[in-house]
This record gives structure tokens, sequence and C-alpha cells, in this order.
């Protein structure tokens, strides 16, 4: 398979060029005035998965977004790689702290990026990580390197909690089988430090509303004598966490998994910098959870945080008001076996029991998911490292994220099958954030690493039979 990097380099103009269409579609399923542009960019990946060899390519119709299924079978003999992906994108706001539009691509040279970065929405998350798989596959099949079957499965719901991808997979369950699922949603430690993620935290999204007067109010006439919500919210959401950062919910942290010295030291293994971790963040401290490391903060321990809080009057200049109602949105990290339903539900009960006399709270749940850990003594993941050792020179470093995927756990429970997580993007790519971007290097590195994925899982498979 040598001839992988002649090819991508052959092709490396038209790789990023076909790349930069697929970001021009603002794809952004939290907005339902983005509905077009969702059907749009699921149009352009089933086209992309027939131009690159698929003999399937289809779009489902859901309750929400659609998803884009595609597949190439060679032999029913042979093992089967599902791909998952999701061609859906964050808001971008806010938006007046881009450097460039979120949907027009620039290409520009950062420190981290010399060969240049592709700054757009979607970039990294996970339209450009996405695509790599889809380049692998043209790749495979354009010079006969195909060495099994390969299925896709695109969804546009990643964003706002893969509602209905649990609905499409029960309706689905045949056409989706597989041997093992591959994912590239995840990051790695440093252009030159390959790793795997192994471990995602699970999720709880909230949202609270809290409710005084029935009307805004004069905050002269009435302040001091009414309850002002948003001074209510305000203290309310700082007695979640005590004075080491411990979320305060009553069995928030019964099933959280303690690690042992040990694994704590083979996690600590990571290379990291933390005063390059401050100064690439522009903070002068780190903050979290007492006793533990701002790695082990940001992967094995669960959190909460206030993702956006409003109310009242915040246009420009002043207005003397007292509102009738303060929002915010709260998202917790969760860790092991801790459950997203039953912490959604521990959340409720207890922010309600905050609330005094004066004003009245409604607690929503959004969405979630379960955490996931992927064992590293399986054939697939010896697969995956094997892969990475022979484009990388180097056996890649096992390692927990603290971000979330929700449906991986789903997939293992309804499709029984195994998910490796091969990620390429850095820490700095601003996911989620303004100005994300994704390098070339790493784009480029993806699609040349994936087909070894393929060639030593299924030589693996075959050999355990």
């Amino acid at each position: 398979m040598q001839d992988i990097k002649k090819y991508v380099e052959a092709n490396k103009q038209r790789f990023i060029d076909e790349l930069v269409e697929l970001l021009k579609i603002p794809s952004i399923s939290a907005d339902s005035k983005y509905k077009k542009d969702l059907l749009k960019t699921a149009e352009a990946v089933k086209q992309s998965l027939l131009d690159a060899g698929c003999d399937v390519a289809e779009i489902h119709e859901t309750p929400g977004h659609p998803v884009v299924f595609g597949e190439k079978i060679i032999d029913k003999n042979l093992p089967t790689v599902l791909v998952y992906g999701h061609y859906d994108v964050q808001p971008p706001d806010p938006v007046e702290l881009w450097e460039s539009p979120p949907f027009e691509p620039v290409i520009k040279n950062t420190e981290i990026h010399p060969e240049g970065a592709i700054f757009a929405r979607g970039a990294c998350d996970d339209k450009g990580q996405m695509y790599m798989h889809v380049k692998a596959l043209e790749y495979m099949t354009k010079n006969d390197k195909l060495p099994c079957n390969v299925k896709f499965m695109i969804e546009g719901e990643e964003e706002v909690g893969s509602e209905n991808l649990g609905w499409f997979i029960e309706k689905n369950r045949e056409k989706l089988q597989n041997d093992v699922i591959l994912i590239s949603d995840t990051g790695m430690i440093a252009k030159d430090v390959p790793s795997i993620t192994t471990g995602l935290r699970g999720l709880s999204y909230m949202e609270v509303e809290v409710t005084g007067p029935n009307r805004d109010l004069h905050s002269g006439l009435y302040g001091g004598a009414v309850a002002n919500p948003i001074n209510v919210l305000s203290k309310m959401i700082a007695s979640l966490q005590d004075e080491n950062n411990r979320i305060t919910v009553p069995g928030f942290y019964d099933n959280v998994k303690e690690y042992s010295e040990a694994e704590r030291g083979k996690m600590a293994e990571a290379p990291f910098d933390l005063e390059a971790y401050k100064k690439k963040l522009n903070i002068e401290d780190v903050h979290g959870e007492e006793g533990f490391s701002t790695l082990e903060r940001a992967s094995i321990r669960p959190t909460l945080d206030v993702n956006g809080i409003w109310g009242g009057y915040t246009g420009e200049g002043a207005k003397t008001v007292l509102p009738s109602k303060a929002y915010a949105k709260i998202s917790m990290r969760l860790v092991s076996d801790q459950d997203w339903k039953n912490i959604s539900q521990l959340f409720t009960k207890h922010f309600e029991s905050l609330a005094p006399k004066s004003v009245k709270v409604k607690v929503t749940t959004h969405h979630g998911g379960q955490a996931y850990v992927t064992p590293i003594d399986t054939l697939e993941y010896q697969a995956a490292n094997d892969a990475y050792a022979e484009v990388f020179g180097k056996d890649p470093i096992p390692q927990h994220s603290g971000g979330s995927i929700p449906i991986v756990a789903l997939f293992e429970k309804e499709l029984k099958s195994k998910t490796i997580l091969m990620g390429f993007g850095l820490d700095t790519d601003a996911i989620h954030s303004p100005n994300e971007h994704f390098g070339i290097w790493n784009y480029l590195k993806g699609i040349e690493t994936i087909p070894y994925f393929y060639k030593h899982f299924t030589k693996l498979k075959q050999a355990e039979k």
C-alpha cells in the first residue's frame, strides 16, 4: 500500500477543494431555518460516496434530519467496516469573533499548521474528518486496494444529540450489520504523537428557567421588594459546586469509577505541557476538581458547566428592568457507569429544591448519552494500533477524551460491535468555537492512515478464523 502517499499527493488539491465546497454549506442542525441546507449537505455526501466507489448510496428520512447510507460489498464472506460520521455542524455564534466568515472557508498558515489549515465551521468537527473516510475509500476502490466490505452511516443530528439515530438503527439493523465501527470525530495528542481515543465521557444537557413576577418590572419601584430571577438563578448555579469544585447534586458521584494510582500513572505518561496549555488559552491558571490533574479533570472526571445564561435587558445602553424570567443551559459530562437519564433526574430534583418560594423553576432535559470505554486488548484496537505504527513509525498512545459521542454506547448495545476512534484533529482546532479549523497535514494524514486500518483489520479478522 506504499502508493497511498503518492495518490494523496497527486490528488491533494482536489481533496482540499472538495472539502472546501462541502464546508460552504451551513448545515446547522440546531436551527430549523437551515433545514434546506442540511438536505443539500446530505445530497452532497451521497454523491461523494457514489463518486468514491460505493455501489449503493441512499438518503434515509427520519423524524428529524436524514441519514446518508452507503456501501461497497465486495464479498459477503469478508469482514465489514461501518464508518460513522456526521454532516451537521454547530452554530457559528458568536459570529463577530470569527476572523473570516464561518461558511466561507479560507486556508491560512499557523504556527501549528505551517502547511496551512482550513478555517470554517465544521472543518474538523466533523466534515473534514468524515470526508477523510470518503477519500480513503476512493483510493482503495480506484486502486483495487479495498480488502473488505465497507458501509457508511453519516447522520445530520450529532450536534443536537442524535435524537433519531436510535430510531434509524432499530429499523435498519440488518442493513447496518458489521464487524467493527470506525469513527473519526476525535483528536490526536500532537502531529508527531499519534493516539487512539479509548474513552469518551457521557453527557446530560439541561435547560433551566426561573420565573419571578408575571412581567418585567421597573427596578427602581420594585427592586429590593421582589425577587430578581437573574440574581436567584446565579446563586442557584453557584451552589452546584463546592469550594473544592465538586458537584453538589446528591448521588451525582455514586457510580463514578475511581482509578488506581497505577492506572492514573499510565495516563500521566501522555505528553502534556501545562505552561504551553495555559499560554495557548491565554489564562493565568487552570481550574477544576481538587486532587486531580488537568488531564484527569478533562477526561476521567465528571463536570458541570453553564453553557449559556440570559435574561432581562442585554441590548445597547441601559434599561432599568427587573426581569420576569432568567434562563441557563447547563451540561454535565459524565464518566464510567453514570447513567445520563438518572443524572438528569437527580439534577432536576436538586435544582428544583434550591429555589426559594419567591420564584418558580422549570427544568428541561434536552439530550444526553452514555460514557464509553474501548478495551485496548482487542483485535479491533490492534488493527488501529498497527495502522498508526505503519504510517507514523511509532505506536499510538491510548487516551481518554473529555468529549462525548453519545451514540457510541448505543452502537454497542444495538449493533453488538466495538467502536474504534481514529481521530486526526488537534485540541487547538477550536471545534465548537469561533475560528474552527483543520490542518491540511492532518486531513491528508488521515486519508493516508485509514486504508491501513482496513488492511490490518481484515488480516487479523481472517487469522482469527
